[in-house]
């Protein structure tokens, strides 16, 4: 897959630059959903925060240097807990493209370049491992990066550039089937697990070269200016060569950040302590201010809500990384002054749809009725309201994307309680004016109920539903299987870096098991389009070039529902410093949080 190469370069050179990241977490009725944004697709009321784009710019040597920058009052030492529903779906970066693995891996993991906190809403791409964000050449084909001085792993041995490409290399292996290709595809093919099968076999690729221990050159087969970005990737953390354990690497990786995990009992807990092989001096983004970390799973977010609320004991030190308030106690915490100083609020910067399979539900005219029947108000109403949730009515995020230009194809401003004549009109057309339609879905309380909202509307239409519940901690890997059985499912997806090449390429990408289309679409003319829009030089024309063709593949295709995109609002304890939602994963960053003594 090609990126258009000036994107990166073409928006710092404005300064600004927004940020997503890929899968959100199941549609937990959690930050997993993305959400936000008025005007014609923001519904019929305002959400409760307004979405500003992260300021972002490219970092230098001395900015890439340790340690990182404290918020204000910070106290390092003591424990935090950290409280959510589901345990940490894969521990193995290479499996890592949902936002909340991503954003437990760096408390253990470490990446090449990352994302420097400079201040609230301003950050910098700066080296992580590597001395700087990395020199380009060639016009962008080759990347060369070198490690720093002192980055140990967890027992005390180097990291070394030949743990880099091997990390790489690793990636397309086939028991590796969730994380991020952009690197992989850059240095093959698209079809990369085609073009080489991984390390273990002893074949090495010759397009990553490592001179010494320190340097590793990435050899492109096209220009990717924007390449530093990609390597910040969560799916791009370094594993060691000598502790690679394959499969098995999933449930006890090795350590390169500030943490170790001392025990973990899958689905209950997981304790960490700190690294005494990590040096602060050598880590310019995370600050690991607690001296150990506790997590707890298995709370839904009533209960974490509740014991937020309350602040008492041990929970005057805990947080959540993604647990919002629910709707039952949403209209309480926002009217209660007192809680204000301890409830962040975030419009999702991801995209949030309901993929149809395309293998199984052949028929434009069932998905578009489909889409007229969409019972989006109701939807919202059980999320909480528009405090909670937003109605867009486009593939693109209207917050993060850059030139946006709505549309309403499907009349969900006008009836965002759905129309369901027009929907049954659509069926009478359609080869089959009564289908039935399997639906799975992620089971956590609010997605049982919003299951209840869209069986009733779709069968009022003339459309069975079936449902399936989905294990919750396995949901991506259940609908990511090529050959399921279902006809449709919940997916969320944000930009990997400020490109519609990282959005629209992607969900509309290679078909494989785990791979993110999850409507299976293949078609050899909207490929040819995409990759001439990311082929385009101009980066405003590529802009509108992006958001005429998402409404022309909901107008030609139809391979998905346009979901609402959620509104975190999210509490934390009273002794919980430096708790912000980072605007890259929406999810809590553990960075920045301290225990105030």
């Amino acid at each position: 897959m090609k990126v258009r190469k000036r994107s990166a370069v073409a928006v710092l050179a404005a300064g600004v630059l927004a940020l997503t990241s890929a899968c959100a977490a199941g549609n937990q009725g959690a930050p997993a959903a993305p959400g936000g944004g008025t005007g014609a697709s923001g519904g019929a009321a305002a959400p409760a925060a307004t979405y500003t784009p992260p300021k972002i710019t490219l970092g230098t040597a001395d900015d890439s240097k340790g340690p990182a920058i404290a918020p204000e009052g910070v106290v390092k030492g003591g424990t935090v807990t950290m409280i959510d529903r589901d345990d940490i779906g894969h521990l193995d970066p290479g499996q890592s493209y949902v936002n909340t693995m991503t954003n437990f891996g760096l408390l253990v993991h470490r990446t090449l370049t990352g994302y420097k906190r400079v201040a609230k809403g301003d950050y910098k791409l700066v080296g992580d491992l590597a001395t700087d964000a990395g020199t380009p050449s060639d016009g962008g084909k080759t990347w060369t990066f070198t490690l720093k001085d002192g980055v140990k792993w967890e027992d005390g041995t180097p990291i070394t550039s030949d743990d880099v490409k091997w990390t790489i290399e690793r990636t397309f292996a086939p028991y590796i089937t969730q994380g991020p290709t952009y690197v992989q595809q850059w240095l093959t093919e698209v079809d990369h697990k085609k073009a080489y099968k991984g390390p273990y076999d002893g074949k090495r690729l010759d397009a990553i070269e490592t001179p010494d221990d320190k340097t590793i050159v990435f050899k492109f087969k096209t220009p990717h200016a924007d390449a530093n970005y990609a390597f910040a990737m969560g799916g791009y953390a370094i594993v060691p060569k000598a502790k690679d354990t394959k499969e098995q690497y999933d449930k006890k990786p090795f350590s390169a950040g500030p943490y170790v995990i001392k025990s973990h009992v899958p689905d209950k807990s997981m304790e960490l302590e700190r690294n005494p092989h990590w040096d602060p001096a050598t880590d310019p983004i995370r600050g690991a201010y607690p001296d150990k970390w506790r997590l707890e799973f298995g709370q839904e977010a009533l209960q974490i809500t509740d014991r937020l609320m309350a602040d008492t004991g041990p929970d005057q030190t805990a947080f959540t990384f993604y647990a919002t308030v629910p709707p039952e106690r949403l209209q309480q915490v926002l009217g209660d002054a007192s809680l204000a100083p301890r409830l962040m609020k975030s419009p999702s910067p991801y995209g949030n749809y309901y993929y149809f399979n395309l293998d199984r539900v052949k028929d434009i005219k069932i998905r578009q009725a489909v889409n007229h029947a969409w019972p989006s108000k109701q939807i919202q109403q059980v999320m909480g309201g528009p405090a909670a949730a937003a109605l867009p009515t486009t593939i693109l995020n209207e917050n993060t994307t850059v030139g946006y230009q709505a549309y309403d194809l499907f009349g969900k401003d006008a009836k965002p309680e759905g129309d369901i004549e027009k929907a049954k009109q659509l069926l009478a057309e359609s080869s089959n004016p009564t289908p039935t339609i399997v639906y799975a879905y992620n089971q956590t309380p609010v997605q049982e109920q919003v299951t209840i909202v869209i069986k009733n509307a779709l069968e009022k239409a003339g459309i069975k539903v079936v449902t399936k519940p989905l294990d919750r901690k396995t949901y991506y890997d259940s609908i990511g299987k090529v050959k399921n059985d279902f006809d449709l499912y919940w997916g969320g997806w944000g930009a990997d870096w400020p490109s519609g090449s990282t959005v629209m390429p992607v969900i509309f990408g290679p078909v494989g098991d785990g791979a993110p289309n999850y409507s299976h679409l293949k078609d050899e003319e909207l490929t040819k389009k995409m990759n001439d829009i990311m082929a385009m030089e101009d980066l405003d024309a590529a802009n509108a070039a992006w958001m005429a063709l998402d409404k022309e593949i909901q107008e030609k295709i139809t391979p998905l529902v346009v979901a609402e995109n959620r509104i975190a609002n999210t509490l934390h304890g009273s002794k919980v410093g430096g708790a912000e939602i980072d605007p890259q994963s929406w999810v809590v960053s553990p960075n920045t949080i301290f225990v105030k003594q």
